[in-house]
């Protein structure tokens, strides 16, 4: 606790100094527990815009923090005692253990050297300050162990300056919206948390509005989606004519409310279904006929509902294959004609764990399936192996209730590959054991085989492919 006091010290040491410019803090003192405070550095302390801008190499050198720093990509990433920070130079976003916040002030760079706002970090924790105006110096007393009978939960306050030290993480409650995706004229929205989203419809023009309070963007939402320094982003949306964009922004911080934005071309119904207890996933359904905030979801109407899973996505590239190419480019491209053609069945819903590039949690692909009650789950991949020499398609099932899916999926992919037999396996891989309905993982062929791979990447036989995956579906369901 001592070195946490360290943090909040230099916030009100420097609120005493000019606020025009950037105002060096050089001549200050600092008393940590009556022992004063030196950091050795070319670059001072600053006021920047009203924010208090530390250097990074101040906190290694003094707290011993451990700090990564990511010089290609100019992030910062900072850990203590399990909590982990991570900004970025010249973003306002940054997180605190995976929830996102925005920053009154960027960090920056100084003559090589990266200073960090310390106040964004200094609110994490609570102690007792006082100001010496006379003499310039902080005095700084890290708090005892909490015994007990004084702890009011509130934050602490100077008794010389009425400063209010805040509690320890505000954001501690907040839902974390962890991904997105439009697909079937659905958008769907995966968070963990207990706010309930709230549904609306304006015009002028024609928009749906989803308002999720309580909330911020996870670090997941981060990695999958594009957020820009101010954490708005939106969805590429094409062939559907209801919609013309998928706006999405962290639209308050007072209160954090996260917003998406269905951007209509005409007036449009739409059903909501919130499932999930922690782990939520909403859908907004854009097919729905009747009137507005109706309870359906897909598979409704006696159609059954086939959920496909594009393997990997963002920063989880998969498989590399021997000329560079990734395992999660092949699966979704799989995975989007296969649904295209999945929509032209008439007794049957699809549902995309993602439909772009997006990062997804393995234990979020399984929420999707079983908070929808899906009748199939097919997760689609492409395998690499040790040797060049490995080639040929595989069907994993891990429970015996899903063998059944295994052997007819996988008779009609290896028709469909040309590649070799190698079988229908056993795999405990979490998507298709957690999963509550049959469920089987496709391994199409080895990327790490030169003639599989250049196979893999072709229209011709992803075409083949998800036609096979929609034979399979309708000989196993019956449908054929």
């Amino acid at each position: 606790m001592k070195k946490f006091g360290f943090i909040l010290m230099l916030l009100l040491f420097v609120l005493a100094l000019p606020q025009n410019g950037h105002a060096a803090a050089a001549n200050s003192k600092i008393i940590l527990d009556g022992k004063e405070l030196t950091a050795v550095q070319n670059v001072p302390v600053e006021n920047v815009n009203n924010s208090i801008m530390v250097p990074l190499r101040m906190i290694v050198e003094n707290l011993g923090y451990q700090v990564q720093w990511d010089q290609q990509n100019k992030t910062i990433t900072i850990e203590q005692q399990g909590r982990i920070v991570k900004l970025a130079v010249d973003q306002t976003a940054a997180s605190v253990d995976d929830k996102t916040i925005i920053l009154p002030t960027a960090p920056v760079l100084r003559n090589d050297t990266t200073l960090v706002p310390i106040r964004f970090i200094g609110e994490q924790f609570g102690l007792t300050v006082t100001w010496d105006n006379t003499n310039k110096i902080v005095n700084l007393i890290t708090p005892e162990t909490p015994s007990d009978n004084n702890d009011t939960g509130g934050g602490t306050v100077d008794s010389g300056t009425g400063v209010v030290v805040p509690p320890a993480d505000t954001t501690a409650n907040l839902t974390l919206v962890n991904g997105v995706s439009f697909s079937e004229n659905r958008l769907t929205i995966a968070m963990e948390g207990n706010s309930v989203p709230k549904v609306s419809k304006i015009t002028g023009p024609d928009r749906i509005i989803v308002d999720i309070p309580n909330a911020t963007f996870s670090d997941l939402f981060g990695t999958g989606q594009l957020l820009d320094p101010n954490l708005n982003g939106s969805l590429v949306v094409t062939d559907y004519p209801d919609v013309s964009a998928v706006r999405y922004s962290l639209y308050s911080t007072n209160p954090y409310t996260v917003r998406f934005v269905i951007d209509l071309n005409n007036a449009k119904n739409y059903s909501v279904n919130i499932s999930g207890d922690s782990s939520k996933l909403a859908v907004i359904d854009l097919n729905a006929a009747g009137t507005d905030d109706t309870t359906t979801q897909p598979g409704n109407s006696g159609r059954k509902l086939v959920v496909l899973d594009a393997g990997h996505g963002a920063k989880d590239s998969g498989a590399v294959g021997v000329t560079g190419k990734y395992e999660k480019n092949f699966n979704l491209a799989v995975v989007l004609k296969a649904a295209a053609l999945l929509k032209n069945e008439s007794n049957i819903d699809v549902v995309l764990t993602r439909s772009d590039d997006t990062f997804l949690e393995l234990k979020e692909r399984v929420a999707i399936a079983n908070n929808l009650k899906a009748d199939l789950f097919i997760s689609v991949h492409a395998n690499s192996g040790g040797s060049s020499v490995a080639s040929g398609t595989e069907t994993y099932y891990q429970r015996a209730a899903s063998k059944a899916l295994a052997n007819v999926m996988h008779k009609y992919l290896v028709q469909a590959t040309g590649l070799s037999d190698r079988g229908v396996r056993y795999g405990n891989f979490h998507v298709i054991r957690e999963t509550k309905m049959p469920a089987v993982l496709l391994e199409v062929g080895y990327l790490s085989n030169k003639g599989d791979e250049k196979s893999l990447f072709t229209d011709a036989f992803q075409n083949k492919v998800a036609a096979s995956i929609v034979s399979g579906v309708k000989e196993y369901l019956g449908l054929k």
